[in-house]
């Protein structure tokens, strides 16, 4: 299996005075959209935001862990997670998760965001209580999508049989479930939380708020949060709409009613108008031509009649 290791050192803590509980903030969405027009995504296995208080000394060390946490575009598949803290558990690795599928996806463009986490046969352990497991679970899911110009959606599932502190466990989607141990102390047990706004979407299968005093192994207590299966998204900016207006047909106005424009040779400009529903009366450039030719022709026919009757006479 593969595993990550933290060490996290008390001495450092203790100089500086740090008492701190880290714990992540709740899956949540939120209004926005993100620059540069793509969408974002991001999903984790396992979070944890732990207060660890020592026995043999008055400081509390903050546990503060993921398991194949990735942000678009990235994909995780590890399956083991153990943290070192100095003074707990004689300095030695503290196995926090171990499952037999562990995985984590995210991808984002321009199209869409979407995200995923899946946990199968996993085990979580806190310090103090390494033979006991905080909780175990046959499978969580989560997954959130965020798709363009469209409403974003999120889900998660518990599914099969889950334990906590060595009890069977019926969860209610009503509101948490409380786990309590004699000697050992509580867990509550928050179902499959989602959340959505009109560009983002978040959702968690399972969170825990852990209140344990194991009294062993050097620790006194623990108290914080750990989430498993969590996932979230953000939808891209939506291009602005581009609206071109048809082609125009490049129609010439056109004036007037049944007239006519003619222009005269050797003019600039036509400047000659007739009326389309009257004959022409007005003079032309042919007109002295035809006329001339009239006359020629009325002048050969006269001579012609004269001739024939000059012969009939004789």
């Amino acid at each position: 299996m593969n595993s990550n290791t933290f060490r996290m050192p008390a001495a450092a803590l203790l100089a500086t005075g740090a008492v701190a509980l880290l714990t992540a903030p709740p899956a949540s969405a939120t209004g926005g959209t993100p620059a540069g027009g793509e969408g974002k995504s991001g999903a984790v296995v396992l979070r944890t935001g732990l207060d660890v208080g020592l026995l043999n000394k008055t400081v509390h060390i903050p546990m503060k862990a993921t398991l194949n946490e990735v942000s678009a575009p990235a994909t995780a598949e590890k399956t083991a997670l153990t943290v070192t803290l100095d003074g707990v558990e004689g300095n030695q690795p503290v196995s926090v998760l171990r499952a037999d599928v562990a995985t984590s996806k995210a991808t984002a463009d321009k199209t869409g965001a979407a995200a995923e986490a899946n946990l199968a046969k996993a085990r979580v352990h806190v310090p103090g209580l390494p033979l006991l497991s905080l909780i175990e679970v046959e499978k969580v899911t989560s997954k959130a999508v965020c798709e363009a110009g469209k409403k974003p959606v999120a889900g998660a599932n518990v599914l099969g049989t889950v334990t906590a502190l060595g009890k069977k466990v019926t969860l209610s989607a009503g509101g948490p479930t409380k786990v309590e141990v004699p000697g050992v102390g509580t867990v509550s047990l928050e179902l499959s939380s989602t959340q959505t706004t009109s560009t983002t979407a978040a959702a968690a299968a399972l969170r825990l708020k852990v209140a344990v005093n194991p009294l062993n192994l050097n620790v006194a207590q623990v108290d914080g949060e750990i989430v498993l299966a969590e996932a979230h998204c953000e939808s891209p900016t939506s291009p602005a709409p581009t609206t071109k207006a048809p082609d125009q047909p490049d129609i010439k106005t056109q004036t007037g009613t049944g007239t006519t424009t003619t222009a005269g040779p050797g003019s600039g400009s036509g400047s000659g108008t007739t009326d389309a529903n009257l004959a022409e009366t007005g003079g032309g450039s042919l007109t002295p031509f035809i006329t001339g030719g009239a006359l020629t022709l009325l002048a050969l026919g006269g001579g012609a009649l004269f001739l024939t009757r000059r012969g009939k006479a004789q």
